[in-house]
Parts: C-alpha cells; structure tokens; sequence
C-alpha cells in the first residue's frame, strides 16, 4: 500500500507549452484572392499557413524563391558537358602518349593530325556553347533592375 501512495501517476501526452496560441481569428476569401493568397504561400517556402498569416501580419521578411526549372536543366546539361570535356582532354593526353610509344614518329605525326583537326572543331563548339551561355544569362538569369 505504501508503495503504491510513494509513486507518483504519471499523466500521459506532451508537457504543456509556456505561451499556448488559444487565439483564434477567421477570414474568407474570394477564389481569386485564394488563388493569390496560395501562390504567396507556397513561392515563400514556409511549412504551414498559419505560420505564413501570422509572418505576413506582424511584418516579419518573408523569403521567396522562384527556381526556374528552364535555367536548372540548362545548367545540369552544361555542367554535365563540362564534365565530359574534362574526360576529352584526359583521353587526348593518353592518346598523344600511347602514339609516341607504340607508333614511329611519321606515323604518329599523321594521327595526331588528324586529332588535331577534330580538336579544333571541339574548341569552336566550345566557343559556341560559352557564346550561347552568355547569351542564355543575358536574357534569362540577370534580373533588370527597373526604375
């Protein structure tokens, strides 16, 4: 029985919070005020709406963030690129070794011009891949200040 008076029982759930919100405040909206309300919502990144109302209210900054899948895929495929252009000059250097090793100096001064030819056409492909993405920047990705 003593036992039984000694220990405590113990409540189940979550110790309550110091600052509960037992405020409650309701609005309608149109469907195009909606519309709108929920593409503020979800260009700002906040978890849940309520958080997002009361941001918006007490003039806390809200962050937003616009990803332009157009300019993520182009960078994706240029980085991809890049990486593939790396592995192009590994193999050169490896090419132009193995031909001194293996092949006579006539035999391997014809194959490395013909590698060379293709290389020039892999620097003018280069140029204009860096003239598109320029280009790409220029329109797309450096934002216009206006006035």
């Amino acid at each position: 029985m003593e036992d039984q008076e000694n220990k405590k029982q113990h409540k189940g759930g979550r110790n309550p919070k110091k600052d509960p919100s037992i405020h409650r405040y309701v609005f309608r909206l149109t469907d195009q005020q909606n519309a709108k309300f929920l593409s503020l919502f979800e260009t700002s990144g906040a978890d849940n709406k309520a958080r997002f109302i009361t941001s918006v209210l007490f003039e806390k900054q809200i962050k937003t963030v616009k990803i332009d899948m157009a300019a993520m895929d182009y960078y994706m495929r240029l980085t991809t690129l890049y990486g593939q252009f790396r592995a192009v000059g590994v193999n050169y250097n490896q090419i132009v070794k193995i031909l001194y090793c293996n092949f006579s100096e006539k035999k391997a001064a014809a194959y490395l011009f013909k590698l060379e030819k293709q290389t020039i056409e892999l620097a003018q492909l280069c140029r204009a891949i860096m003239q598109l993405t320029e280009e790409f920047e220029r329109n797309h990705l450096i934002k216009k200040e206006e006035i």
